[in-house]
């Protein structure tokens, strides 16, 4: 079997397993700049209060956004296959997650979300606003085993990416701040990194020296937020209601220490 089948048939299980647990709020299509259909699902669950975003992109990457409303926290998984043709072993592939702080009303909540129905699962969708880029300098690497300090969530979702789990000290002090959690707490989970003395991988030519890569993840739709129209109620009243989403699109880049260049092949100035 080639690696390209390998690497279909892990996505196709992964994806299987996943369904088997959740049921897809919403399937949404999406065409992205190359041209490509990719189709989103986006999960609400209520009683944990967090929405799941997934999405298969071209090249094979599989992204799983994770937004967990109580803990302030998102996480950015990325399951990235090999590429056999640039020396990496056929089957290889790498996983990595990104922790960030999650922006306020940057995505409707999960109580709104579970209300939205599907009307046209196969229509092609196009976002309304395209938000700035956000670029996100990792600085910290994050112990799985004491990670439940961030987000109970954690580490079943970054399982298995033990030693490329990142999260960005600024952040820390933020959501420190925000949500009244002891920063020594919080900084007991993670390792510090200083990336400032390394390279971009783009300019290092040597495979197996460390250098600072850059991932680059595109949400092509999602619902940012809610409309309200006017309008009578029966006793004349003039009254605010919701009657609608407004979607957008945001596009993410994830700078980040990696050992060895070789785990960022992708990265090209």
């Amino acid at each position: 079997m080639s690696s390209r089948r390998n690497h279909d048939l892990f996505f196709i299980l992964f994806i299987f397993c996943f369904v088997c647990e959740i049921v897809p709020q919403l399937i949404v299509n999406v065409k992205n700049q190359g041209g490509d259909i990719v189709v989103e699902s986006i999960q609400s669950n209520v009683t944990s209060d967090t929405i799941t975003l997934q999405f298969r992109n071209s090249d094979g990457s599989f992204i799983t956004q994770f937004i967990d409303f109580k803990s302030e926290a998102q996480i950015f998984r990325a399951y990235i296959p090999g590429e056999e043709e640039r020396g990496q072993t056929p089957g290889f592939v790498q996983v990595i997650c990104f922790i960030t702080r999650f922006p306020k009303n940057d995505f409707i909540s999960s109580d709104a979300m579970s209300k939205l129905r599907q009307k046209n699962p196969t229509a092609i969708r196009s976002p309304e606003e395209e938000k700035s880029q956000e670029i996100h300098a990792f600085d910290l690497l994050v112990d799985l085993n004491k990670s439940h300090v961030i987000s109970p969530h954690v580490y079943n979702i970054c399982q298995e990416a033990k030693e490329t789990t990142y999260f960005e000290e600024n952040d820390l002090k933020a959501i420190s701040r925000s949500l009244s959690k002891d920063y020594t707490t919080l900084m007991s989970a993670m390792k510090k990194l200083t990336p400032i003395k390394y390279g971009r991988c783009a300019e290092t030519s040597d495979v197996t020296k460390p250098c600072n890569c850059r991932y680059d993840v595109c949400i092509g739709w999602y619902p940012c937020g809610l409309k309200y129209c006017r309008g009578k109620d029966s006793s004349g009243k003039v009254v605010s209601y919701r009657c609608g989403i407004k979607t957008c699109k945001r596009c993410l880049a994830f700078d980040h220490f990696v050992k060895q260049k070789y785990l960022c092949l992708w990265d090209n100035l």
